[in-house]
C-alpha cells in the first residue's frame, strides 16, 4: 500500500464515505503478506517511500509473479529487477498489465510516475557502452520514483572529450550517478570536474584483471576526489534509489 492510497482510505473513513470494516479489511495484510515462499512486505513503502523491490535472480516465474501481483496491490507501482527475456515472457503473461524494459531487464506492474518529486535532475553517466544495462537499471529506478532523468553514455576517460561535450547537462544536475566498468576512473574525474555528488557504481565489465568488478570497485573506493560514494558492482537498483533519496525534495 503507498502513502496516496493510505491517506486517501483514511480522509474516506473521516467523512463517512468508507466504512471501518472496510477499512480493517483493506489494511489487514499490513505490516507483511505471508505467501508460504516468502513475506511480501507490504509496509515498505509507508515505512521507506518505495516498495519491496523484487530480486528476480534465483526466484521461479511463479514467484515473481505472484510477488509483482501482491505487492501491487492498492496502486503501488512495483518492479523486479535481474528478469531474463525469457522469464519476462511468462511473467507478463501471468500478470495483465505488467510490462518489460529489456535493457535494464526489469519488469514493472504499474504507472509510471510524474517526474515532480525531485528537487531537479539526476544524470545518469556510464564509462561504456558495455555498462548502460547497470546504467540503464539505475536511471529506471529513479524514474520509478519520480524523478528526471538525463542519460549520457559511452563518456569514458579513453575520450575525455565526449565527457566535456556535455558539460552543461551535468552542471545543471543535482545527483550524479556514474557508471563504469574496466579501470572505474570516470566517477574520480566527474567528482573532479562538477561540484555535484557522485554515486558511483563499478560493474563487471572488463579484462581479467578487473576481477569481475573488484578492480573498479576498489578504483572507486580508493577515490581522491570528495563527494564520490560507492555503490556494489553492479548495483544500478541502489544507486538509482540513493540518487532519489537525494533529490527528493523535503517538505
Amino acid at each position: 500500500m503507498n502513502p496516496e492510497h493510505l491517506r486517501a482510505l483514511l480522509e474516506a473513513v473521516q467523512s463517512g464515505q468508507t466504512g471501518v470494516d472496510k477499512a480493517l479489511t483493506e489494511l489487514r495484510d499490513l505490516p507483511f503478506r505471508a505467501l508460504g515462499f516468502a513475506h511480501a512486505d507490504t509496509h515498505r513503502h509507508l515505512r521507506t517511500g518505495f516498495p519491496e523491490v523484487i530480486f528476480g535472480t534465483g526466484k521461479t516465474t511463479a514467484q515473481i509473479a505472484t510477488l509483482l501481483s501482491e505487492l501491487g496491490k492498492g496502486g503501488a507501482t512495483v518492479m523486479a529487477t535481474r528478469i531474463t527475456a525469457e522469464v519476462a515472457r511468462e511473467v507478463l503473461a501471468a500478470v495483465p498489465g505488467a510490462r518489460y524494459l529489456e535493457v535494464p531487464r526489469i519488469v514493472v506492474l504499474g504507472p509510471a510516475p510524474e517526474p515532480t518529486r525531485g528537487r531537479g535532475t539526476i544524470a545518469v553517466l556510464s564509462a561504456g557502452t558495455a555498462d548502460i544495462p547497470v546504467a540503464e537499471e539505475a536511471a529506471a529506478t529513479a524514474e520509478l520514483d519520480g524523478n528526471r532523468v538525463a542519460r549520457i553514455f559511452d563518456v569514458g576517460v579513453a575520450g575525455l572529450h565526449r565527457l566535456l561535450a556535455h558539460r552543461e547537462t551535468v552542471e545543471k544536475a543535482e545527483v550524479l550517478v556514474v557508471v563504469a566498468g574496466m579501470d572505474g576512473v570516470l566517477p574520480t574525474v566527474v567528482a573532479g570536474l562538477f561540484s555535484r555528488p557522485v554515486i558511483a557504481v563499478p560493474t563487471s565489465i572488463g579484462y581479467g584483471a578487473s576481477m569481475g568488478g573488484i578492480g573498479a570497485l576498489l578504483t572507486m573506493l580508493n577515490s581522491c576526489a570528495t563527494g564520490v560514494a560507492v555503490v556494489n558492482i553492479d548495483n544500478g537498483f541502489g544507486a538509482g534509489r540513493m540518487a532519489s533519496m537525494l533529490n527528493r525534495v523535503r517538505a
